[in-house]
């Protein structure tokens, strides 16, 4: 087994990690990124996300990359409605351009990391089998095409199931009791224009009976749908998802929408293609570990949190900027910089991930359209 030795070794080519490559190239320092997919073109990175001025941007800010970002913003994507299963709009808001978090499609946002970054930098189809530590601080991992390298630097960015997790914390992610089943409607305004019309330009929320859909207008106009549950972890088990014909699953997905207003249950009924299952699981609020010499984590390996605080990316790309910028302000002391890292980390995280806990519990009780109405009526403090 062949074994070659890198200073600083990321794990996982997800937002976070790139963002922290980036930010260590442009201070004079270079990482080398080891990522399962076989290449940038692999698979779609779909969805849409909402990048914070408090978060997201400032990492975007940290990594060179903000004019780059400004120019693949979503225009129209901050609008939101938010409609009962009558299909009612209760609450719609305009996209001003004035609000703080504006969307772009992940997708774009990755190429923009990805472009960022010298040739070379990201080592594709690496799927790691085993880490272990070596001693003072160095680290072994081992990949499943049999090659394995060393590192003074281990960096987890490997997501809610990471690997590098193991050599810090013994926590694992958890159901946290809502699934979501994944759906497109392409070419909606010609296609599909009732949904089209409902859903508009942006975010879309409707809730009710401890379920609902959410919703994004893609760049390209199409819709992308997530369904959502109040399920056992079990429940999505028991649909087959694989079959080429997808009736019987959108039936089964419908069954839990009876009597909804039309157009919502064609976000399921007349979606194209494949219908995609997720058990949304997040780690416990709160999860930190022990400082381990020469290892950190970052991102959903840190602190993998259900998507209904909109934090999930946002946090990578702070953490992402962040380290990098530790690393570089404290050169020759990794210890150093680790620990003023993950000083602001956790805490930072574990406000994140109890929002996120707060809101699914909010969004999903018998009420959730009534509270969610009046936290876009009145504000969180309900004033």
């Amino acid at each position: 087994m062949s074994t070659e030795h890198f200073p600083v070794a990321i794990i996982g080519a997800g937002l976070g990690g790139l963002t922290a490559a980036r930010v260590l190239h442009v201070n004079g320092i270079e990482a080398a990124i080891f990522e399962l997919e076989a290449s940038r073109e692999v698979r779609t990175q779909g969805g849409m996300l909402d990048i914070h001025e408090e978060n997201g941007q400032k990492g975007l800010r940290a990594a060179g990359l903000f004019d780059g970002f400004e120019k693949i913003i979503h225009e129209g994507g901050q609008e939101m409605r938010l409609v009962g299963p009558d299909g009612v709009v209760r609450i719609a808001e305009e996209d001003d351009n004035t609000g703080g978090r504006p969307e772009v499609d992940r997708g774009d946002l990755r190429d923009l990391l990805l472009d960022s970054l010298p040739e070379g930098t990201i080592r594709w189809g690496r799927k790691v089998t085993a880490v272990r530590a070596l001693g003072e601080g160095r680290h072994e991992v081992t990949f499943a095409d049999g090659t394995a390298i060393t590192t003074d630097l281990l960096i987890g960015a490997d997501g809610a199931w990471s690997r590098v997790r193991t050599l810090v914390s013994d926590a694992k992610p958890a159901y946290t009791g809502i699934s979501f089943v994944e759906t497109d409607l392409h070419e909606p305004d010609v296609r599909h224009p009732g949904p089209a019309a409902m859903i508009g330009g942006g975010f879309f929320i409707c809730l009710g009976e401890q379920r609902g859909f959410l919703a994004h207008r893609e760049t390209d106009g199409s819709l992308h749908v997530y369904t959502a549950l109040k399920s056992d972890e079990g429940y999505l088990d028991t649909i087959d998802f694989t079959d080429t014909d997808t009736d019987a699953a959108k039936a089964a997905v419908l069954a839990h929408f009876e009597g909804w207003h039309k157009d919502l249950r064609a976000l399921v009924g007349d979606a194209d293609g494949a219908l995609v299952p997720r058990k949304i699981h997040a780690l416990p609020v709160g999860h930190r570990w022990e400082r381990t010499p020469g290892v950190t984590l970052l991102g959903d390996a840190a602190h993998v949190m259900s998507p209904f605080a909109g934090e999930g990316a946002n946090l990578a790309l702070l953490d992402g900027a962040e380290l990098g910028l530790a690393i570089a302000a404290h050169p020759g002391d990794t210890e150093a910089a680790l620990g003023a890292y993950e000083a602001v980390l956790f805490p930072r995280s574990e406000a994140s991930a109890a929002e996120s806990a707060t809101s699914l519990t909010t969004l999903f009780n018998d009420d959730g359209l009534e509270q969610m109405v009046a936290f876009f009526t009145h504000g969180p403090d309900g004033q």
